[in-house]
């Protein structure tokens, strides 16, 4: 059995004939259990890959397994393996958040003694067991998020697809769908989600792939991605005395490429100033210890910014390869 779940091998989507790929022999893998987060400018094609995965959309060429089975030539057997849960969602408004997920269960085929017990799980585990009777449309944004997510697990499938599946929720929602995805992924499920909110896909998930023009430009376990980004890093500094010897001494530290000092001389004690550094977390120990050596006053000391954010801009941009 192999260790990867989903797999996509050369895959192409072209929406027109002259058209430029949406995806460009996109080639992915997800590991069984994963986490994995999803992440790409608007337009990168995470929407097109999400739905091609989930037998929705025909691909130009390229391959796809789930589970092993081939997306193109099994399409109807990959639905029992997959739950899909688009950006967009349609929702029958008039309908109880019981009737709406009873209703799913019967288009997979569920019997009806064990459509009741799942679908009495289901509101238990995505927290809306005291709204089993209230009609669809009078739930909140993020009451109909959680019940669109408990629409995809109604078959059990092993594979989660969502497409941004925090968008539109306040911040308190967030949290609860955060902690929602947490749950499933400890009972073996994978979870492909796609976000923007990068800070919140370093706090939970274990795998990430970046797109950009329909091609992958970075991906694996968010522990390696992680060591990408701290392999250049922005530090900086609150010195307050010899500001010109700090910068000086900056200037010429081994690993430093550049340094500003970002208040302008606004700052009646001393100067904030930013370093970029190539190297880990003992050349900026090291570098502390230069400044404080050479007599340098250093008030305040850290790094600047999020770390898969910073290799998300870097490799979007183009500026790592």
């Amino acid at each position: 059995m192999s260790d990867f779940i989903v797999e996509t091998r050369g895959l192409c989507k072209r929406y027109r004939r002259g058209a430029p790929l949406a995806l460009d022999h996109l080639n992915l893998r997800v590991s069984r259990g994963a986490l994995f987060g999803f992440i790409g400018p608007n337009g990168a094609g995470k929407t097109t890959t999400l739905r091609m995965l989930a037998g929705l959309l025909e691909p130009t060429s390229g391959e796809i397994w789930i589970a092993g089975h081939s997306v193109v030539q099994e399409p109807r057997l990959i639905h029992t393996y997959v739950g899909y849960m688009p950006d967009f969602f349609g929702l029958y408004q008039e309908m109880t958040a019981w009737e709406y997920l009873d209703f799913f269960a019967r288009c997979h085929n569920l019997p009806p003694r064990r459509r009741r017990v799942i679908v009495e799980e289901l509101l238990e585990l995505v927290g809306l067991a005291q709204k089993r009777n209230d009609d669809v449309g009078h739930l909140s944004r993020g009451m109909q998020q959680r019940l669109c997510l408990a629409r995809a697990l109604v078959h059990d499938p092993q594979v989660l697809l969502l497409d941004e599946p925090a968008s539109g929720l306040d911040p308190r929602a967030r949290v609860e769908m955060r902690e929602l995805l947490r749950e499933l992924s400890a009972m073996g499920k994978t979870i492909i989600l796609s976000s923007h909110i990068l800070s919140e896909l370093a706090e939970i998930c274990t795998e990430v792939g970046i797109i950009e023009r329909g091609r992958m430009v970075a991906g694996g376990p968010l522990s390696w991605l992680q060591n990408q980004a701290r392999a250049g890093r922005v530090l900086r500094l609150h010195v307050v005395s010899e500001v010109q010897q700090a910068l000086q001494l900056l200037t010429g530290f081994p690993g430093v490429t550049s340094v500003v000092q970002v208040n302008g001389g606004s700052d009646p004690i001393g100067a904030w100033l930013e370093a970029y550094l190539a190297g880990d977390l003992r050349a900026a120990s090291e570098l502390l210890s230069y400044l404080v050596n050479h007599g340098v006053a250093v008030a305040e000391f850290r790094q600047v910014g999020n770390e898969l954010e910073e290799l998300f801009l870097q490799l979007t941009a183009g500026e790592v390869a």
